[in-house]
């Protein structure tokens, strides 16, 4: 099945399944096309600015407060929230390598485990990262977030979202991004594995172009909405909901998903990250990553973001007189890698797709040796990086690995291997 889009990131939509649902005028008249029960999803507080403020506008069968009481989900037992303070932290980098596939039946829910994360889920601020291994389509449950957005970079399998505004499918190479509270489920043709980024903070936005200009990066037009859909299921529904770091389920008789139409800015949204506009240099130097941003999530900082999306994407690299690969560099934010497919530039090996790395705050980090000597000693000629697709959530904060991170076998002890054996300089004598 072709699903349908609307398309503009940040853009207030109307849309309805039904002719006719969507009430013309106002947003909670007395009395609702076809009885339907209207609900407003609020993404920001009430008295944000204009420019901040993010809601929606739900026509649903039933109204979302109809609900026994949540009991504490028994599963899940390798989901957590920051604060986090499973390890200490240390100065040293981290890598891991892919998880495999789980062989028990497992859905997207029960194939979440947490990596890292920073900040404190009850004061919004901050991220968690997680990665997903499922075998199986979720049935007869959904999904809701309470605590954070969630950012789904899918590495391995498509994954159809069916959410309360509609449908959206994604694959490697495209992202979803979740609003806080919307509630969805997730089915697979296969099996299925990649990345989550639970932002805490404020909500992703396109970031500010600068003296790029007008255009440039992730272009709003590419992001894509969807458009109303239903369902009218009497059946037995779970729904697990994650709330101050837990998990949570209740069990509802008919399913949740029943949005007929809906108006606002506040929806789920998909991008192909082949459509990015990478802007890089036609001089001379690497620029710096923060040019292949393509979503934000600032802090009270100008400037310093609780978290950026950047992409490594295929590329011209055409500079001249220059070290190619990105340089050695100590940063004061921290960064959390993954991989979809391909090579990394900067390194020749062990960071495999579905593989993730850590470098935190000031800890050196850059190319290892191989990529190093090979790029040193390479003709400068116009050449395209092609065939990769690699990715980072950058944050202002440390990012700490939780106790799983850290004592799985997953973990490369020796990652800190491929920065040995560099040469010493050799400075002529006076």
């Amino acid at each position: 099945m072709v699903l349908s889009y609307m398309s503009g990131f940040g853009g207030s939509f109307e849309t309805e399944a039904v002719p006719g649902a969507l009430p013309v005028g106002q947003n909670s008249p007395q009395r609702t096309p076809f009885g339907l029960f209207a609900e407003q999803l609020s993404g920001s507080a009430f008295t944000a600015p204009r420019h901040e403020n993010r809601r929606s506008w739900l026509y649903r069968l039933r109204p979302t407060a109809s609900h026994s009481p949540f009991k504490r989900y028994e599963g899940g037992k390798l989901i957590c929230s920051g604060p986090f303070n499973d390890v200490p932290p240390s100065p040293n980098r981290l890598r891991w390598n892919p998880a495999p596939i789980p062989t028990e039946p497992t859905d997207f829910v029960d194939g979440l485990v947490t990596y890292a994360g920073n900040g404190d889920v009850s004061a919004q601020a901050g991220i968690g990262v997680h990665l997903y291994g499922a075998n199986r389509s979720m049935q007869g449950r959904v999904f809701c977030d309470a605590d954070g957005e969630l950012l789904i970079v899918p590495q391995q399998g498509a994954l159809r979202l069916a959410t309360e505004l509609g449908r959206l499918e994604i694959a490697p190479g495209e992202i979803a991004v979740l609003p806080r509270g919307v509630r969805f489920g997730v089915e697979l043709d296969g099996p299925a594995r990649g990345y989550v980024c639970e932002n805490y903070g404020a909500p992703f936005r396109l970031p500010e172009l600068g003296p790029v200009g007008a255009n440039g990066l992730a272009n709003a037009r590419d992001f894509l909405h969807p458009v109303a859909w239903f369902e009218d299921r009497d059946e037995p529904i779970e729904v697990v909901q994650k709330f101050q770091g837990g998990l949570w389920t209740t069990t509802l008789d008919h399913s949740p998903l029943d949005v007929a139409a809906w108006h606002g800015n506040l929806a789920p949204c998909k991008y192909d990250l082949s459509r990015f506009n990478t802007i890089n240099t036609v001089s001379y130097d690497h620029p710096d990553p923060s040019i292949f941003t393509v979503l934000t999530s600032p802090s009270e900082v100008p400037g310093v973001a609780n978290c950026d999306f950047v992409i490594f994407p295929p590329r011209w690299m055409v500079a001249e007189h220059t070290f190619r690969p990105p340089w050695f560099h100590r940063n004061i934010m921290s960064e959390f890698m993954g991989l979809v497919h391909g090579a990394y530039d900067a390194k020749a090996g062990g960071f495999a797709p579905g593989g993730a790395s850590l470098h935190n705050c000031m800890a050196s980090h850059g190319p290892d040796r191989e990529s190093y000597e090979k790029a040193v000693a390479a003709e400068l000629a116009p050449h395209k990086i092609e065939d990769t697709m690699a990715f980072m959530f950058e944050s202002r904060w440390v990012i700490r690995p939780t106790r799983f991170a850290a004592e799985t076998p997953l973990v490369q002890l020796d990652y800190d291997d491929c920065w040995a054996g560099f040469a010493k300089a050799r400075i002529p004598a006076s």
